[in-house]
């Protein structure tokens, strides 16, 4: 087993998460084939949330959407994401971290099936709704599961579990292709909703079996890890929820960006949009090991640099060369992002503010990014141009970026703490 010691890093004069030692009897392997179930469930969950993208169009000819609604309907997904994370947070707070996670499974089944039964645009969104409150309640409760299941090595064990995530947006677009053509667009849920089952009942019966690690018994105050947390949480989710509002709003919108303003065929366009997410798997692999080497603070806005740089570039290149190009770039660097954040507070926050802090950063900064979609369909439909509207929001992304390198040099970000 593990044995988690709270310690204090007298440098930073922050609580860091924990001292270890070896696990026995096995346990290892048994956490292995625990982390394996929580990968398949992470790639469903995260399929579910960012399978809509690639549907925008077959939607909008089905129900006859506009660019608003069809935004609003993605933004929906999002937004469910965002609502349950902090309830979610409160019920870690009395119930265990793999009895959420199994619970989430259940709802994404019954979720998939209820959007693959709808028959309207109402009834779409309440299943998007449905399919990301799922989602949202499985990260807050897993992502902590799984720095505990790896302790001395968080950026590791987080950056491979996104990659299992990652391997759904990258799955999402193929699959939408691949199945829209012989059947509809109801297959992909009815499709998920099997997966989902079975991958329910495979946590199920390992979960019950694995030795689990103890480090979220002592977090039973939701408020209280908000207070003592609430620097690191802050400018968690300063960083994160801009550039996530942004992200949303354009790889939602990419595929009819790239038909409208590169004169890119639909089809070309869906493939690119898998080359985005693709470029997106190496990155959470490297860039979690790199996030439990270097500092935290200057690699994420190192990151956000890079995001901004490659958004603007996007916007002024017209060759298709230079498109792909660009949007892989701007794949690999967006994704870099999420691994080092989570590293970031993961590794920082004690196990006794672990899940609950976690929870107030992963609510605020969805709720955020959600609306990103709807902001970004309801700008387009109201005659502004994809290009104009993509450099404001690199412009705004700039302005948040100049203040956070201003908070850095003085000191007032938090740090982080490693592992002692």
């Amino acid at each position: 087993m593990v044995q988690r010691i709270p310690s204090v890093d007298s440098n930073r004069g922050i609580e860091t998460s924990w001292r270890e030692t070896p696990t026995v009897n096995g346990s290892s392997d048994r956490r292995g084939r625990l982390f394996g179930s929580l990968c398949a469930l992470v790639f469903l969950v995260n399929f579910a949330r960012v399978v809509f993208a690639p549907l925008v169009e077959p939607l909008r000819a089905a129900f006859g959407l506009s660019a608003g609604v069809a935004g609003l309907v993605v933004t929906l997904a999002w937004l469910g994401s965002a609502l349950l994370r902090l309830p979610t947070g409160y019920l870690l707070t009395r119930v265990s971290r793999q009895r959420v996670v199994l619970g989430t499974g259940v709802v994404l089944t019954f979720a998939a099936t209820f959007a693959a039964t709808a028959q309207s645009a109402v009834a779409l969104g309440a299943g998007a709704l449905l399919l990301g409150l799922a989602s949202g309640a499985y990260f807050v409760a897993a992502n902590p599961l799984v720095s505990e299941l790896f302790p001395s090595r968080v950026g590791r064990a987080v950056g491979v579990h996104g990659t299992a995530s990652q391997l759904a947006a990258v799955a999402a677009p193929l699959a939408v292709g691949a199945v829209i053509a012989p059947w509809s667009w109801r297959a992909v849920f009815v499709a998920l909703a099997i997966a989902g089952a079975v991958a329910t009942a495979v946590f199920y019966a390992i979960a019950r079996r694995a030795t689990l690690p103890a480090a979220g018994a002592a977090d039973r105050d939701l408020l209280g890890a908000l207070r003592r947390q609430w620097r690191i949480v802050l400018a968690a989710v300063a960083i994160v929820g801009a550039t996530g509002f942004v992200w949303n709003g354009f790889f939602n919108f990419y595929v009819t960006y790239l038909v409208e303003t590169k004169a890119f065929g639909e089809l070309l366009a869906r493939r690119m949009l898998t080359v985005v997410f693709a470029a997106g798997v190496p990155a959470f692999w490297l860039t979690g090991r790199l996030a439990d080497r270097v500092p935290y603070v200057p690699l994420l806005l190192a990151i956000l640099g890079g995001f901004i740089a490659c958004l603007f570039a996007l916007t002024a290149v017209r060759a298709t060369a230079l498109v792909v190009a660009v949007s892989v770039a701007l794949g690999y660097v967006i994704h870099s992002l999420f691994p080092a954040i989570d590293t970031y507070l993961l590794a920082s926050l004690p196990d006794r503010h672990r899940a609950s802090a976690y929870a107030f950063y992963s609510a605020s900064m969805m709720l955020v990014q959600a609306s990103g979609s709807v902001v970004v369909g309801t700008i387009r439909d109201a005659g502004v141009g994809f290009d104009p509207l993509f450099r404001a929001l690199a412009l705004g992304l700039t302005a948040v970026l100049a203040a956070l390198v201003a908070l850095y040099v003085l000191g007032a970000l938090p740090t982080g703490a490693r592992t002692a």
